[in-house]
């Protein structure tokens, strides 16, 4: 394993690990999920140019929207939930209550 491969498997790995076990507020979850897209993005796009690869060469920038709409859908949920519950910590959220 070459250390750029390290580098990204290990930046994926610590967003997952931050989403595991530190899940008190909302906005820390959100923050853990973009780490972990934007790893994923930097890794597809390093080998898309490490071997020169056109076939697809547009999946990265679709993951990238893709990672754009997640953040946005995410921060409209934690306004929805700061406006609704007052605060956006998850152990407040109650799924079955309307």
């Amino acid at each position: 394993m070459t250390p750029l491969h390290f580098t990204f498997s290990a930046a994926f790995m610590l967003g997952l690990s931050g989403l595991a076990f530190h899940r008190t507020h909302l906005l820390s979850a959100l923050l853990c999920l973009e780490g972990m897209m934007l790893a994923l993005f930097i890794a597809l796009s390093s080998w898309m140019l490490q071997y020169g690869s056109t076939s697809f060469s547009s999946s990265p920038l679709i993951l990238l929207a893709f990672s754009a709409c997640e953040a946005g859908m995410g921060l409209a949920l934690l306004v929805a939930t700061a406006r609704t519950h007052g605060s956006d910590r998850l152990q407040n959220l109650n799924l079955l209550q309307c």
